[in-house]
């Protein structure tokens, strides 16, 4: 099945670029195949793509200036004639299906049973037991370049939740922290994450930036 997923770049990406072409795994990077978008009031620029659902794609936008730019979606980090380039990833969600609840009939009554019934008694009976924890201090972490949300997610699970947690972590456990999330997070490469959450947490940003655009170097 097929689900309709919009793209957009900011106007702060466009720049004075005319034109953008999207380019991806979705049409094997294929100019001849590139999507065009539409410029927007606003200044940004849409297209609108129908793709498989359940399946990942990386993509990026090719300026008509001839420059490459991402948008604002989940980061990836990906191996290009030897060089590390980041690439934005969509996660394409599988359709669920809906099921019709079983009915249940009794002397005086028909019932209409769900299949997440139990589920829910046990979240609410585990509601009124388990305590909130504490709320733990965190830096956003999706400001580095190659860590998106759910990279987050993962270093919050394995107790990273600061960039100078992040900075004293090693390039090895961090492939293992990935490799053992499974293969869609073993792609990414780390090796620069502890440096730039060395930058964040001494709050050198404007050396930070310097080092990201590089790592954002063109295909």
């Amino acid at each position: 099945m097929k689900s309709k997923i919009t793209f957009t770049v900011p106007a702060a990406n466009v720049m004075d670029a005319a034109g953008c072409v999207l380019l991806g795994e979705f049409n094997d990077w294929n100019l001849d195949r590139g999507i065009y978008l539409e410029k927007q009031a606003d200044g940004s620029m849409t297209a609108e793509v129908e793709l498989t659902a359940g399946k990942d794609y990386q993509y990026r936008y090719l300026l008509s200036n001839g420059h490459w730019v991402n948008d604002d979606a989940e980061k990836i980090t990906s191996a290009f004639s030897g060089f590390p380039v980041v690439n934005c990833i969509v996660q394409v969600k599988a359709i669920e299906q809906t099921v019709k609840a079983p009915v249940v009939k009794t002397k005086n009554k028909v019932l209409k049973t769900t299949p997440a019934a139990e589920k829910v008694k046990s979240a609410k009976a585990a509601a009124k037991v388990s305590k909130p924890k504490s709320a733990i201090s965190k830096d956003d972490l999706t400001k580095l370049e190659g860590i998106g949300k759910k990279i987050e997610s993962l270093l919050n699970k394995n107790e990273i939740y600061r960039y100078k947690q992040l900075s004293k972590t090693t390039v090895k456990r961090l492939k293992e922290i990935l490799e053992a999330a499974g293969n869609r997070f073993g792609m990414h490469h780390p090796g620069t994450w502890p440096k730039q959450a060395k930058l964040a947490d001494q709050g050198k940003w404007n050396e930070l930036e310097t080092l990201q655009l590089q790592l954002k170097g063109g295909k």
